[in-house]
C-alpha cells in the first residue's frame, strides 16, 4: 500500500502576500510591510502560489473553509473582517481555519499580524 503524504512548502524566498477580495481595504498595506515583501491581488484560490500568505479581505466562514480545504496546510490564511463584525464571525472564521482574524483598520495592524505569520511559517 502506498501513502501519498503532502509535501512540504517551503515559503517563498521574497516574502509575498496575495490578497484575495476587496481591495479597498488592503490600499496602503505595502507601505506598512516590511522592506522587500511583496503584495499582490488575486483573482481566485488558484492563483495563489505556493508559500505565499493568503489575505482574504472581506472573509466569510465559507472562504476560510473553501481556502483551508484546496490550500496546502502550511499555507497561512489571513481573514480581515469589518471592524464591526460580531464577535460570532471573528470564532467562525478561526473554527473554519483561519491563522489569524484581523478586524479591520490600521494597516500596519495587518502587517504586524503577516509578520508573525511569516515567522511561524519558517
Amino acid at each position: 500500500m502506498v501513502v501519498q503524504t503532502e509535501r512540504a512548502i517551503a515559503p517563498a524566498a521574497q516574502p509575498t502576500v496575495a490578497v484575495l477580495g476587496q481591495r479597498s481595504r488592503v490600499a496602503a498595506l505595502p507601505q506598512h510591510l516590511p522592506h522587500g515583501w511583496l503584495m499582490r491581488m488575486v483573482d481566485g484560490l488558484d492563483a495563489v502560489r505556493p508559500g505565499e500568505l493568503l489575505v482574504i479581505s472581506g472573509a466569510t466562514v465559507h472562504d476560510v473553509g473553501l481556502a483551508r480545504t484546496v490550500l496546502p496546510q502550511a499555507t497561512r490564511v489571513i481573514a480581515l473582517i469589518d471592524d464591526g463584525a460580531a464577535a460570532e464571525l471573528v470564532s467562525d472564521v478561526l473554527t473554519a481555519g483561519a491563522d489569524v482574524c484581523v478586524r479591520g483598520g490600521h494597516p500596519g495592524i495587518l502587517a504586524g499580524h503577516l509578520v508573525a505569520c511569516r515567522r511561524r511559517q519558517l
